[in-house]
């Protein structure tokens, strides 16, 4: 259990350059790397799944939606049984459940037995990104939080790329059951590195499970000015990169292009960028201010759904390296910034910006199908161009957002104008 003391040293907020930062960002980077590895390891395996279980792109697809779909839906109540029980405790069994489900998934011999699992994975999932959010908002100093959830999304960034590299290559050599099996593995061992090294929480105290509280601080974050717009942004990125990612290997494995799987695994390594983008994106916009950054990730997104509608490979991989780098320095100071404005009810903002993220993924990276089935990748492309052009009009929106009213900035704090 986490109940704390209100002690002078349990007062201090974690801060950048500390041993207890070094420490929580190294067991929240290895939960990241977990989370999106077991998640998104089926991503490139979608055309194995059409060879293996007869089912069409859009069919396939289905082994990401139903996850990121059910996810969405639990994160609304996970951080209110964190609230209840204790974050660290759900994030851990989240992170072990999880792991054991993908292990089984390796194992299973028709469609919807896999299908069934992956659903069951969304709810085990749900226990760790809404609360990962929440814990970072009310461990992290105000000068740290933007570098300290950065990092974090840097460890999901690997995660994404690894999940992708190691199922997609051991594909082509040992089979897609192996790799997924090696994913689940992956995910025990960080799960038990994530248990023994993520500090308990200082300023946390259980809050018994009511219904009626929390409707309450949802519907306060409704009220907010800036909030609902970045759940709409989070919805919008989400829905615009995986989509990318979802049919991109259908592209480059049919002619001209012609490529392997292990190839188009490789492909996935682009997913790097967003380590440096994530962290290097969110530090800029804590120094210059969220409002002033934001735009720019979209509108980075935008040119790289333009490139990857021209023929060379070249250009199409560099359009692939600008919707990551976009996209993970967006989700960065879109996630952080949720955080500083949500008050009390952090658990709430946070768990509603990610049920609106991951339904970004499972509707718009399922009903992109079918736009590639009547139009091809120029199809995808129109779909994704819109969603990115939406959130780029809504960054522009936000620039005018009003500060959160409080007392003036001192010191190493944020500016008020910067929340």
């Amino acid at each position: 259990m986490q109940v704390q003391a209100a002690t002078s040293a349990g007062d201090e907020y974690i801060r950048h350059g500390t041993p207890l930062f070094r420490r929580t960002n190294f067991a929240l980077f290895a939960a990241g790397i977990a989370t999106f590895g077991l998640l998104y390891c089926v991503q490139p395996l979608m055309p194995e799944f059409s060879k293996d279980f007869g089912v069409n792109a859009a069919g396939a697809a289905l082994s990401l939606s139903v996850t990121t779909g059910v996810l969405a839906v639990a994160m609304l109540v996970a951080g209110a049984v964190s609230d209840a029980v204790g974050r660290k405790s759900v994030m851990t069994v989240s992170l072990l459940a999880s792991s054991l489900l993908v292990l089984a998934t390796a194992l299973v011999r028709d469609w919807h037995t896999l299908l069934v699992l992956r659903t069951l994975l969304g709810l085990t999932l749900s226990g760790l990104p809404a609360v990962a959010m929440t814990y970072l908002s009310e461990e992290m100093h105000p000068d740290s939080i933007g570098l300290g959830m950065g990092l974090y999304i840097s460890g999901n960034a690997i995660g994404g790329m690894g999940g992708r590299l190691v199922a997609g290559v051991m594909a082509d050599f040992v089979g897609w059951r192996a790799g997924v099996g090696a994913v689940g593995a992956i995910g025990l061992v960080a799960g038990l590195v994530f248990w023994r090294s993520l500090p308990p929480s200082r300023h946390f105290t259980l809050q018994p499970f009511h219904w009626k509280t929390l409707q309450q601080r949802f519907a306060g974050a409704f009220r907010d000015a800036g909030l609902p717009w970045l759940f709409a942004e989070g919805f919008l990125l989400l829905g615009a990169f995986v989509t990318v990612y979802n049919f991109i290997g259908y592209r480059l494995l049919a002619p001209p292009y012609g490529l392997s799987q292990a190839v188009v695994g490789l492909i996935f390594s682009v997913y790097l960028i967003g380590t440096f983008s994530s962290a290097w994106m969110g530090h800029l916009a804590g120094k210059l201010g969220r409002r002033k950054v934001l735009w720019t990730a979209f509108a980075l997104m935008l040119a790289g759904v333009l490139l990857t509608m021209t023929a060379p490979l070249a250009l199409i991989v560099l359009g692939i390296v600008a919707i990551t780098f976009g996209f993970f320095g967006g989700h960065s100071i879109a996630s952080s910034w949720v955080g500083r404005r949500a008050g009390v009810a952090k658990a709430q903002a946070s768990s509603m910006y990610l049920f609106a993220y991951y339904m970004g993924s499972s509707l718009a990276g399922a009903g992109c199908g079918l736009f590639y089935a009547s139009h091809g990748w120029n199809g995808v492309a129109a779909f994704v161009g819109a969603l990115v052009l939406a959130g780029l009009l809504i960054a522009w929106r936000l620039r005018h957002l009003q500060p959160l009213p409080g007392p003036p900035s001192k010191g190493d704090e944020p500016p008020l104008a910067e929340l």
